[in-house]
């Protein structure tokens, strides 16, 4: 794609949702509170004032509005005929027109995949609300899952020829990068940061890996995931430390439905292609998200507690236990997840050696954190009984 038409497609996606998320957001702030969307301070959470949850809110008005208006244009382009010729189509770019056709086609597929996402937002805010039991809450998640996967087709393929078992897959990635996402809300710009680095970094990998067929750059899976980057963006000047802002459930349940789907819509290589390596795109870029949620589900069954009790042993917790700041954990665990995406970029270019050298590079990432805080923690923990010995 030359330079402009970049930019356009960049500027056409990031500034509208940017723009609608960040005035939702002092929209949310006051309407919050006088809904009973205040999330307390506990023992298990590190704020220590009262917040405002109904971020999640922001950022799904931030995805919804510029789609919609968006289509009310595509309707009245559709409505002069042909869409070049059309009253409105001066304003449209010229790289852009050749996609129209293709796009109005997918419209359909797009206003469900976002009804299901509103769907669990209004979980995530019932539960915000209400507090929701999590069977009821993994329930709707399988359910909504389940229902995208069988009626609409969206599973993963992995070049392996066992329809129910890739559907069943594709239901358990879905539910589990919507936990993971939810799990990751723990501190200020944490859930939301990573999922702006994750979305941007997906959208990168779409426009850069062509699909095998068309050989063209993947606008829709890349726009959407541009808009969301937006939202986020204009999400996260609220939810900056010290935020003044939670997204709470229902932003965490709903971004974590739109990355997962989304990296089920993508084509990331053929079958007959040398590079079948590509589709493990997505694991790099949800390196950690998925690293957090397996290491936190650890612990928890180790110590022989409920897979579902919230405590404070997430990764962000555990930096801060070994001494750093909250925005020294926030800002590693960014880096961490730009690191592990970067790879996915390059998955594409890269024959078979390569590819296994760059998944060895994320795997490395991630044990050498899993080494330094393990060490870490063992060595706190001696520390500790050397005192209470001491004490004695």
């Amino acid at each position: 794609m030359p330079p402009f038409a970049i930019l356009t497609l960049l500027a056409g996606c990031l500034l509208p949702a940017l723009l609608i998320a960040w005035a939702a957001g002092f929209a949310m702030r006051r309407v919050a509170p006088r809904c009973g969307l205040i999330d307390r301070p506990a023992a298990r959470k590190v704020h220590t004032t009262p917040t405002p949850l109904g971020g999640g809110v922001a950022v799904w008005l931030g995805v919804i509005t510029p789609f919609a208006l968006g289509q009310i244009a595509l309707w009245m382009l559709q409505s002069d005929g042909d869409f070049a010729d059309s009253l409105f189509g001066f304003a449209i770019p010229e790289f852009a027109r050749e996609h129209l056709p293709g796009i109005a086609y997918r419209t359909s597929q797009l206003w469900v995949l976002l009804a299901a996402g509103t769907v669990l937002m209004l979980l995530g805010l019932a539960d915000d609300r209400f507090g929701l039991d999590w069977k009821i809450r993994l329930g709707v998640m399988f359910a909504v899952s389940a229902a995208c996967v069988v009626w609409q087709g969206w599973r993963l393929t992995a070049f392996v020829d066992l329809p129910w078992f890739t559907g069943l897959l594709s239901v358990v990635w879905i539910v589990a990068m919507i936990n993971s996402f939810n799990m990751l809300d723990n501190m200020d710009g944490l859930s939301s940061g990573v999922a702006c680095i994750a979305a941007g970094m997906f959208a990168a990998v779409m426009l850069l890996s062509p699909d095998p067929e068309s050989q063209q750059p993947q606008f829709f899976v890349a726009g959407l995931m541009l808009v969301l980057t937006g939202s986020l963006l204009g999400f996260l000047w609220h939810n900056r430390p010290v935020a003044r802002m939670f997204m709470g459930d229902a932003g965490s349940y709903f971004i974590g439905f739109l990355i997962a789907v989304a990296t089920l819509l993508a084509t990331y290589t053929s079958y007959k292609s040398e590079s079948r390596h590509a589709i493990l795109a997505p694991l790099c870029v949800m390196a950690v998200p998925m690293y957090d949620m397996l290491t936190v589900l650890w612990i928890r069954v180790r110590e022989g507690r409920s897979p579902f009790q919230a405590d404070k042993c997430h990764f962000s917790h555990r930096l801060v236990e070994l001494g750093f700041t909250k925005g020294q954990a926030v800002l590693t665990i960014y880096l961490t997840t730009a690191t592990c995406g970067l790879a996915a970029l390059l998955l594409h270019q890269v024959n078979q050696t390569g590819a296994v050298i760059l998944v060895l590079m994320v795997f490395c990432v991630l044990a050498l954190i899993a080494i330094l805080e393990s060490t870490a923690r063992h060595k706190l923990k001696a520390d500790v009984e050397e005192k209470q010995e001491t004490r004695r």
